[in-house]
This record gives structure tokens, sequence and C-alpha cells, in this order.
């Protein structure tokens, strides 16, 4: 069950991620084009991840989303399962540093109706009115377009590649490094 709104929008709510979200987030560990992006190379059990929720996720160090689609009536706090909807999920890893490393994920059967590119700008606006970050990364694969042009459509600039270097559906691919700078957000 999602906790208390982070920020809302007409379109997505960001919610903080409770150990209770563990069997959502474990589909994002299922989604091998999505896991890359936290360098794990294979599935987790319900019980890893919610290892990992508390080892990670909950560390200052770090910010967490999911994100929502939250009815009218949603409580601020934590809401009932009929009260919102995770759609997707947006971690920022080393918030702590001037250079956080950016993932989101939608889950399968909410893709194409915007909550990606809603969810992740609403990520990336609060990261940078929270956190005192110079910039962000993030590293899409080779073969996921949809990915890396939601980036770019957000400003990330493509930065480089390192050839061959993630084992993803059956072969080596690329993976491209994406920048944005806090003064080209807020531009």
């Amino acid at each position: 069950m999602p906790g208390p709104i982070v920020e809302t929008t007409e379109d997505v709510t960001l919610r903080t991620v409770e150990r209770e979200d563990a069997a959502f987030i474990q589909r994002f560990y299922t989604d091998p084009w999505a896991r890359v992006g936290l360098h794990a190379t294979s599935h987790k059990n319900e019980a890893e991840v919610e290892e990992t929720i508390e080892e990670e996720f909950e560390d200052d160090g770090n910010a967490a989303y999911l994100v929502c689609a939250d009815g009218e009536d949603a409580p601020y706090d934590h809401p009932d399962d009929e009260d919102t909807t995770p759609v997707g999920f947006v971690l920022a890893v080393h918030v702590d540093r001037d250079r956080p490393n950016i993932v989101h994920w939608v889950a399968p059967e909410y893709r194409g109706e915007g909550y990606a590119e809603a969810g992740l700008e609403l990520a990336v606006e609060t990261i940078f009115r929270t956190y005192d970050v110079h910039s962000l990364s993030t590293n899409p694969v080779d073969g996921d377009e949809a990915t890396r042009q939601r980036y770019e459509s957000l400003g990330f600039v493509h930065e480089g590649a390192n050839r061959e270097m993630e084992f993803v559906e059956g072969e080596y691919r690329d993976v491209h490094q994406y920048g944005l700078l806090r003064r080209e957000w807020e531009a």
C-alpha cells in the first residue's frame, strides 16, 4: 500500500514506497529492460525486494517514489487500495551527491497512458526542488528507444555510450549515458 503523498499533479501522484509495496516493486525486477538501470542482473523474490526497500530505498541517500493514479478523494496519508493505483516506480540513487542516477518503470498494463512521462517529469522536478544536486544522469540500454526518447523529451542530453556493457534479452547491448543539468531543467 503506497504511503503519503510526496508531490501531485492533475495526472499523477508521487507517493513514498512502503515495505508493503514489495509485490508491486517485484514486477520491476522481472522486467529485464528496467532492472538493468539498477545493475540488477536477474529477478528478485518478494523477500529480496522487501530487503532492498529496507536497505536501499529507505536510505537517506536515495529517493524512491511510487507513481500512482489517485482517485478524487484519495487521502494525503496512507490510502486504501480503492483510493489509489500504483502504476509505476521512480528511483534516484545517490541524491546526496552531485549527480544522482535516475531509473523509472511503468507496469505493462499502464503503458501508453502517459504515466511514464508524467511520473518521470514530476520526479525530476521534485528531485531538483528537494535536493542540492547539480545534475541527474540515467543509463538506458540500446533497444529501449521509448525510454531514451522519454529522457530526451525532458531535456536529457546524450553524453556517450559503453559498448556491449549489459546482457539483455539474449545479447550484449550498449548502455547510453544521458545527463540533465539543473540549469538546463530550470531554463
